[in-house]
């Protein structure tokens, strides 16, 4: 079988310079102002997507929240739960695609990203069936697992219904990646605004005229999903600016599954150790007293830590695809450029998002709920929201250096020790032996992201940029060559 590099290209890989120690730490103006002009077009869009995306779950909770507080509770679990044993596996082995998808664009193998997408849509289709067996049983699960029985029902329900959304979900998650590590994020932005547009009338469809109530929530869910899906289904394949990436489907994605999945399992643990130790804390809330309480305001707080952290998310989507493109190039000096530009536009971000926490606490919970007791609650709780955000816009660059790099093993290690060593057992402790409640589990939370924040910035402060570079030139050509059968 012939393959799919040129002879030329494996003879004559990518040449990294000499390690020039000046060239490390001198930078002119205008790589300066090039490389900001640069990561701002990547991460604007970028924070619109995940903002947009965020949201369709997030105004699916909010229309259940104005059912009643046993729907919401209801919502919210089964939210969690489909995070945790779903969704976040889904986003985690998607993201070896910024590895190799971003180092693949940067050394100018274009014809293989569409490769590396078809590898990675047919490897996590294969994987959400089992998951959606599991969302069928999620009431079950959460009554064995303590959960008061009529919250389980409700979240069970909840669940069954979004089985749907578990298949386009995964495919978006792969045309994504597809599209942004080769820098072109605007469809994706454009799609994505369509999409949560039309998710409102779909809910208010769904759940106030065909009176489907928190089921309809859940079945829109789906429907957008695939809806985003269609919209960048016909974009890649009829747009001249995939012409180049996108050759059509081909056998060869069949070829190097394994090594795919060598990345990905690191990726996914990587990412769903972080987004579990969320989901857990809000399953763990419903063993403290006032369950329903505490569950409604943990998912609330939940919900909007998440959506804010989308901003600094879309810096980290851009670095992630800086430092990839960057060092499937071989330039080093380039991508360490990327990571002290992207480090600066976060610590700014998250200076912002912090005043906006603090004047907005007191009337966001009425997005949620009418209920006193609920509004007053999240208003607490979003001051420790404020405090977790001042970390975690640096993490969220940290982490894009670690996909661009494909460091996810050291990822996945980092994150064990800092949520399930440090995060979890502190709030535990706070909450349940010092009868703190649900802020005390947040409290466990926030210790976590600083902890991680501070592991990966020493490791991204030791890293030799050059040594990255090679092994971004080893993994390109790799992985672009097929197994013979």
């Amino acid at each position: 079988m012939a393959s799919l590099v040129e002879k030329s290209d494996l003879v004559t890989p990518l040449v990294v310079k000499e390690y020039d120690p000046e060239s490390e730490v001198k930078f002119t103006r205008d790589e300066i102002v090039a490389e900001a002009k640069l990561q701002l077009f990547l991460a604007g869009p970028m924070m619109f997507v995940n903002v947009l995306l965020s949201l369709i779950q997030t105004i699916s909770v909010m229309f259940v929240g104005h059912v009643s507080e046993l729907a919401l509770s209801g919502a919210s679990m089964a939210t969690s739960f489909a995070s945790v044993t779903g969704f976040s596996l889904l986003v985690g082995m998607a993201c070896a695609l910024d590895t190799y998808c971003g180092q693949s664009y940067g050394a100018k193998q274009y014809h293989t990203l569409g490769i590396h997408m078809q590898r990675a849509m047919l490897v996590l289709l294969v994987v959400s069936v089992p998951l959606a067996c599991i969302w069928a049983t999620a009431g079950d699960i959460l009554r064995v697992l303590g959960q008061d029985p009529a919250i389980a029902v409700e979240a069970g329900a909840y669940a069954r219904y979004m089985i749907p959304s578990i298949f386009p979900f995964a495919l978006l998650q792969c045309q994504f990646r597809f599209l942004q590590t080769q820098n072109n994020v605007v469809p994706m932005m454009l799609t994505s605004g369509i999409t949560t547009l039309c998710h409102i009338p779909i809910c208010w469809l769904l759940i106030n005229k065909m009176g489907l109530g928190s089921k309809g929530a859940a079945l829109a869910n789906g429907i957008s999903y695939w809806t985003n899906d269609l919209f960048l289904i016909l974009y890649i394949t009829m747009s001249p600016a995939c012409r180049d990436t996108w050759k059509g489907f081909s056998k060869e994605a069949l070829h190097n599954v394994s090594k795919f999945i060598w990345l990905a399992i690191p990726s996914a643990i990587m990412v769903c150790l972080e987004i579990w130790s969320y989901e857990i804390m809000v399953i763990v809330s419903g063993l403290l007293p006032n369950p329903t309480l505490e569950t409604s305001v943990l998912s609330i707080s939940l919900n909007t830590n998440g959506m804010i952290y989308m901003i600094p998310l879309g810096l980290g989507s851009a670095i992630s695809v800086r430092v990839a493109n960057e060092l499937g190039a071989g330039r080093p000096k380039s991508a360490r450029l990327a990571v002290r530009m992207a480090t600066l536009m976060v610590a700014a971000e998250s200076l912002v998002a912090v005043v906006v926490i603090i004047l907005g606490r007191n009337v966001w919970g009425y997005c949620f709920s009418s209920e006193v007791d609920v509004v007053s609650y999240v208003s607490d709780m979003m001051i420790l929201i404020a405090i977790a955000n001042m970390a975690e816009g640096v993490l969220s660059v940290l982490s894009g250096i670690a996909r661009g790099c494909g460091w996810q093993k050291i990822g996945a290690v980092v994150n064990l020790a800092s949520f399930y060593f440090i995060g979890i057992p502190l709030g535990v402790v706070l909450a349940f032996v010092l009868h703190l409640g649900g802020m005390g589990l947040w409290t466990g939370i926030i210790a976590a992201v600083f902890a991680q924040t501070f592991f990966l910035s020493i490791i991204a402060l030791r890293t030799d940029w050059e040594a990255e570079a090679r092994k971004a030139c080893v993994r390109v050509f790799d992985s672009t060559i097929p197994v013979v059968a």
